[in-house]
């Protein structure tokens, strides 16, 4: 992380367009191999009624959460 941070300091006002290409493939090929690596797991596919039933519970508590805190922030330190 801080060699990412040093490396874009040195490199702040080139045009370094490449590097949103890297990271979107970046994270497409981690999304893939998560992927692969849960279908692969015998015990998240046997259970994933019950993971995905608790996944979107969490998933829209921290969605909720977020948007309720941005909203806090917003209205107490940015509106009129």
């Amino acid at each position: 992380m801080v060699g990412g941070v040093l490396t874009g300091r040195l490199t702040q006002g080139r045009n370094i367009k490449f590097i949103r290409k890297g990271i979107f493939t970046a994270i497409l090929l981690l999304l893939f191999l998560l992927g692969l690596q849960v279908g692969h797991n015998r015990q998240i596919m046997d259970n994933l009624g019950t993971i995905g039933v608790d996944a979107v519970l969490i998933t829209l508590g921290a969605v909720g959460g977020s948007v309720g805190c941005a909203w806090l922030v917003y209205k107490f330190c940015f509106s009129k």
